[in-house]
């Protein structure tokens, strides 16, 4: 825990002021008006008496109320900085009323214990004896500030002349272990200062409108004469992250004991009894199951059925984050989502889905949603392309390109190398239209989510009781999906994999539709975890199948369709029995209708 609460900055502070509580006691040893260990005219005894202080002479009590001093201001700067830290830790204002007064109330305790105890050291109690205490205590104080201003004054000046005489030819990194790159001077002067990630379209305003033109993957050299200046120059949203949390993340949120069914029942209670919005239970399961095979998920149907307010709520109900971004028909890459660098103001455009992403990072156990809104009023393919292909990665190497850093620019703390790292506790949501003022969103984009229908208008129930909110962590939902997919009775046996195979074979026997690898281990994933979620395996396979294959054939008009897909309904009902895929049944039967 203490590692988690102090920094590297925090133990220079309690260094400090060990040292000052060292000088402290060495100051007051010399200004000892009696003793006869040190010779009454040494140079901090001379200082006092050049300020005009009263010589004193303190006696044993004198002494310990001193030492006493010397411990608690060590013991009150580790506490305050560690109350400090944790109410960053805690996300709460450490400048709020409530810190401020627990960070007086520590001091005054530890200056009670210091000075109070000492005085009871002093016999007689005397109001002269107290005074001559006190006076000797803020004599040696005095002294000692004076003292030890002029040390740092002075050593910081040696200390920075030699660092930075010893390190003139490197480039500045403070507290950056990493290794620098090397460059000759040549390489330096001439491109790679000021080399960045993409072409900027000068004429763009804002981050809505894309702000590059042209090619897939542009690159470009900002002009030789621009100077970008330091991180919280080009970054100050991001560096004011970094400055909040000191560079430390939060490691661990709250968190109920909940299981996948009551989370799913809970939160469609939730819905019914607080928001007043109803959704049948399999699309609730489907909703919150489908983050644990997809960190991308697409709510897709006619406007009005709530798919907006699915993961808005859902944030609120797990008290998680939520980000929405209504998607503008002039994205076209990905400065569109990930902003971009201005060279006429040399800082970096940053979005609001950068800055949350960036955020992601400092709390890893804080379950984040980013809800792309109406995603297909732009192509998906163009703005969202490259994060589409990084969620594909290992989670270690999930990282997005932002800027191609010059040479010696110290960038954010969480900005390696240029690269912001999607954190495996981000989860994304797109919802999408079907009218035509939208773009049809293509088979890549829906082969890698979680696609959810909304067609049909949600009918108000009562539920049973009220449910308020429940505290859910990253790390509890994952060990959930998880002991779920680990569970062999929740998962396709033989004889399950055995009909879907007769289903999947006979859709690319009859209309060429191939279900590859991905779909097929998205399938026996959320199988077990819906089934945990209080579902069944057919109700898990039936929305599976109806999004991921049944509706690819859509669109199609050959004359053997309508007969092959009224023979898909008679193999569905034959294998599973009638009505058991009913989704699918309806999805074949409705494309049936438009031949």
């Amino acid at each position: 825990m203490i590692q988690t609460i102090y920094t590297r900055k925090n133990y220079i502070a309690i260094s400090l002021a060990i040292f000052f509580s060292l000088l402290l006691l060495f100051s007051g040893f010399c200004l000892n008006a009696g003793s006869e260990m040190i010779n009454a005219s040494n140079p901090i005894a001379q200082l006092s008496a050049a300020i005009g202080f009263e010589p004193i002479i303190p006696g044993t009590a004198g002494f310990i109320t001193l030492s006493l001093v010397a411990f608690y201001i060590i013991i009150a700067t580790a506490a305050l900085i560690y109350e400090r830290r944790y109410a960053i830790v805690n996300n709460k204002s450490p400048r709020s009323a409530k810190m401020l007064g627990v960070y007086a109330l520590t001091a005054l305790i530890c200056c009670v214990l210091s000075l109070g105890v000492g005085i009871l050291f002093q016999q007689p109690i005397s109001w002269e004896n107290v005074r001559l205490l006190l006076l000797y205590i803020t004599e040696s104080l005095a002294v000692t500030i004076i003292i030890y201003t002029v040390l740092m004054l002075v050593g910081g000046a040696v200390l920075m002349f030699v660092i930075n005489f010893f390190f003139v030819d490197k480039p500045f990194k403070f507290f950056n272990k990493e290794d620098e790159p090397i460059f000759d001077d040549a390489e330096i002067d001439s491109n790679v200062q000021n080399s960045f990630d993409s072409a900027v379209d000068l004429n763009a305003s804002g981050f809505g409108g894309g702000g590059v033109t042209g090619e897939t993957e542009s690159e470009t050299t900002v002009k030789s004469d621009v100077e970008i200046g330091d991180s919280e120059r080009v970054f100050p949203s991001l560096s004011m992250i970094d400055s909040d949390y000191e560079g430390y993340a939060v490691e661990k949120e709250d968190t109920d004991d909940l299981t996948l069914q009551q989370i799913c029942e809970g939160f469609r209670n939730y819905l019914a009894s607080v928001e007043h919005l109803y959704f049948e239970i399999d699309v609730i399961r489907l909703f919150v199951c489908g983050f644990g095979v997809s960190k991308f998920e697409i709510l897709e149907g006619v406007s009005g059925t709530g798919k907006s307010s699915l993961p808005r709520y859902f944030a609120k109900y797990v008290n998680g984050s939520v980000l929405f971004m209504p998607v503008q028909a002039t994205w076209r890459d990905k400065s569109s989502i990930l902003g971009f660098f201005n060279e006429f103001s040399s800082t970096y455009t940053e979005t609001e889905f950068l800055v949350q992403l960036y955020k992601a990072n400092y709390n890893p156990d804080k379950i984040h949603i980013f809800v792309l809104d109406e995603m297909n009023i732009s192509r998906v393919e163009y703005y969202f392309a490259d994060l589409l292909s990084v969620l594909e990665y290992p989670e270690s190497e999930r990282r997005l390109k932002i800027m191609q850093l010059p040479y010696g620019f110290v960038p954010p703390i969480k900005l390696e190398n240029g690269f912001v790292q999607i954190p495996p506790n981000s989860h994304f949501v797109g919802t999408a239209n079907k009218d035509d003022s939208t773009f049809t969103i293509t088979d890549k984009v829906y082969d890698r989510a979680i696609t959810t229908e909304f067609d049909n208008k949600n009918t108000p129930f009562t539920p049973e009781h009220t449910e308020p909110t429940v505290n859910l962590s990253y790390s509890k939902l994952r060990s959930l999906y998880k002991e779920a997919i680990a569970n062999e009775d929740n998962r396709l046996n033989e004889s399950d994999k055995a009909k879907l195979e007769t289903v999947i074979s006979f859709i690319y026997e009859q209309f060429g539709i191939a279900i590859g690898n991905r779909i097929l281990t998205q399938i026996e994933n959320i199988v077990p975890i819906f089934v945990a979620a209080g579902g069944t395996k057919e109700g898990a396979i039936d929305l599976m199948l109806s999004k991921k294959a049944i509706c690819k054939i859509e669109g199609r008009f050959e004359d053997y369709i309508k007969d092959a897909l009224g023979s898909l309904i008679s193999l569905l009902q034959s294998t599973y029995g009638a009505g058991v895929l009913k989704l699918s049944e309806k999805t074949a039967r409705a494309i049936i209708k438009t031949l």
